[in-house]
């Protein structure tokens, strides 16, 4: 299994960010880390060992990339307003740099996200938001309401980057030809999350699976178990 660090400069984050990317060649994947998670999260508790065999047989190519939670929904020394800037700056930089060049490397239209915890709600973040660049949607463990974070601010930034609250009103075709998995687990305290947004894309029409695994929690084993049934069902 090929590993390779890649950091690259962002012009829309003033900073390099942080990459492993496993695999040869093959379908990408882009991987976002749990709060405050690295980018070498996902290969510590074992994710990408998970999804070893997909890697061997170059049918997919992982990119796990670093996350800037500590400048946005955990920088507790900023204004909520300046936390919520920092995050539109990393969407930026991932709409505008990282996918682009991703799309281009791998020579494909659209591209998968996933994510644990989290790391699930940046991924169905960025998905919802950039339909038109996104096939496959792979959540595990995942809370989706991040108003939590912001004291009671609330702008219109909040509000594009909040999917039960945006998700309600949007409206794309781009989102029936999106492969979507909401996975929770019966003792996940994040279950309930799963339940409202899956009662969202219902009441839009829009086609996903609402994986409940009946043993778990909220933790890396049942989420080691979700992600390669995930994958196994890529065309």
């Amino acid at each position: 299994m090929q590993e390779h660090y890649r950091p690259f400069y962002s012009h829309h984050l003033g900073h390099d960010l942080e990459m492993l990317v496993f695999g040869q060649m093959g379908y990408p994947i882009v991987v976002f880390p749990t709060s405050m998670g690295r980018y070498y999260e996902a290969k510590d508790f074992l994710l990408v060992d998970s999804v070893r065999w997909f890697l061997d047989n170059n049918k997919i190519k992982l990119y796990c990339i670093d996350s800037v939670d500590r400048h946005t929904w955990y920088a507790k020394h900023l204004h909520p307003s300046v936390r919520i800037d920092n995050h539109t700056r990393y969407d930026q930089m991932l709409s505008e740099e990282l996918f682009p060049m991703l799309q281009r490397e791998c020579h494909v239209d659209k591209i998968g996200v996933a994510g644990c915890s989290f790391g699930g709600y940046q991924a169905l973040n960025y998905a919802f938001r950039h339909p038109e660049q996104v096939a496959h949607l792979f959540t595990m463990g995942a809370a989706f309401d991040i108003k939590q974070f912001l004291d009671g601010h609330y702008d219109d930034n909040v509000y594009y980057h909040n999917p039960p609250d945006f998700m309600s009103n949007a409206n794309s075709d781009l989102f029936q030809h999106m492969n979507i998995v909401l996975g929770t687990a019966e003792h996940d305290f994040c279950k309930g999350s799963n339940y409202q947004m899956s009662e969202i894309l219902t009441r839009k029409g829009i086609q996903h699976w609402l994986d409940v695994r009946p043993h778990g929690t909220h933790d890396w084993p049942v989420w080691r178990e979700m992600f390669p049934h995930y994958l196994s069902l890529l065309p």
